[in-house]
């Protein structure tokens, strides 16, 4: 009795499709794809290094994105 068969899944469906519609069905379907694929593509950039391709690349984008803690310490007493 906890597990629904096969017929009340059928029925569901069903009465979601009354509910929205084949279309909407189809393009809400559409638009979950176009994101999953957006994602992956996302994230295939972002496994992409620069150290792989150009090693001064990649030191440079670390050289920027990297914080000076101690400099940054002293600057904040030096204002308050």
């Amino acid at each position: 009795m906890g597990s629904l068969s096969i017929w009340h899944w059928l029925i569901v469906l069903v009465i979601v499709m009354m509910v929205f519609g084949t279309k909407k069905l189809r393009n809400m379907g559409s638009d979950l794809g176009g994101a999953v694929k957006g994602f992956k593509d996302g994230m295939k950039e972002g496994e992409a290094s620069p150290s792989k391709e150009d090693p001064a690349a990649a030191k440079e984008l670390r050289d920027s994105t990297t914080i000076d803690v101690q400099a940054k310490d002293a600057s904040n007493h030096k204002q308050g």
